[in-house]
């Protein structure tokens, strides 16, 4: 019923189709670039035209390398997405997990996973991820999901433990539990269904700053590195010659702005549609 109403209040929200619209170019774009682009990433480049403006059948003009920037921008997207989706796939799993579990049982085995949860909560999500992956030069994509994954549960682990909390004490749940029903049930069943759609509306908004987060490593020179390609490397390159070869810059931060803005007005849309208090 939630669901039903929640969809029946998005689908009039003209946010909700904008930025879902984005949302799924920009998937599309990291799946399939060759729809978006006749060149792979580096490929047919001509140093004779670097950093030249958008001209004749360059769209985006040329980078550094004399590269098709608009195909160099298409595929940066799936660095983006990918470590965005995944990240945040992966750290909304084990919140939801060790929130269930601390939430549910208490005791010790929720004060040990409340400590820990403090813990990592206490490091800085880019200051931790940027020390960790500069001790460890030689890592790829995955590396550094792996990195952002282990920064990246904390509030969401927070917030599911507080809503299992909330939902064990109610009288549906106190029923099924006088009918017999096992620990096991009782989680899967009726408290992990009544409990996570906010962990779910902050994991929409978390992509976001993930796909930010990946960005800034890239920027700063302790994410991915050439040959690789993504809109942070693009950005760090672009710093230096941005007075003279403003498109550079202009082009990837376009679309990382409206990547990272679509998914955070989705979050405050599903977030507005599924909380009846805020409609």
């Amino acid at each position: 019923m939630l669901a039903r109403d929640a969809w029946l209040e998005l689908r009039g929200r003209v946010v909700f189709w904008f930025s879902a619209a984005v949302l799924l170019v920009a998937v599309a774009m990291a799946a399939f670039p060759g729809l978006f682009a006749h060149l792979g990433p580096n490929e047919a480049c001509d140093l004779r035209m670097s950093k030249r403006g958008p001209a004749g059948g360059a769209l985006f003009g040329y980078d550094l390398q004399g590269c098709d920037y608009w195909s160099q921008v298409v595929h940066g997207t799936r660095a983006s997405i990918v470590v965005g989706v995944s990240v945040t796939v992966f750290a909304m799993l084990i919140s939801i997990l060790l929130g269930l579990v601390g939430g549910y049982y208490g005791g010790v085995a929720d004060a040990v996973i409340s400590r820990l949860t403090d813990v990592f909560f206490g490091i800085p999500f880019v200051l931790g991820a940027t020390v960790v992956l500069v001790a460890f030069p030689d890592h790829g994509i995955w590396a550094m999901t792996l990195v952002l994954v282990l920064l990246g549960w904390t509030t969401m682990t927070r917030l599911m433990r507080g809503q299992v909390i909330a939902v064990k004490d109610m009288d549906f749940v106190a029923a099924a539990r006088m009918l017999g029903a096992s620990d096991r049930r009782l989680m899967m069943r009726h408290i992990l269904p009544n409990s996570v759609a906010p962990v779910i509306v902050v994991a929409m908004l978390n992509v976001g700053n993930v796909i930010a987060g990946e960005a800034t490593l890239d920027y700063l020179g302790v994410g991915l590195q050439y040959p690789d390609v993504s809109w942070g490397l693009q950005l760090n390159i672009a710093q230096t010659f941005f007075a003279e070869h403003p498109h550079l810059l202009v082009f990837p931060a376009l679309f990382l702005t409206a990547t990272v803005l679509s998914f955070l007005m989705l979050g405050d849309v599903v977030r507005d549609a599924l909380d009846p208090r805020l409609r």
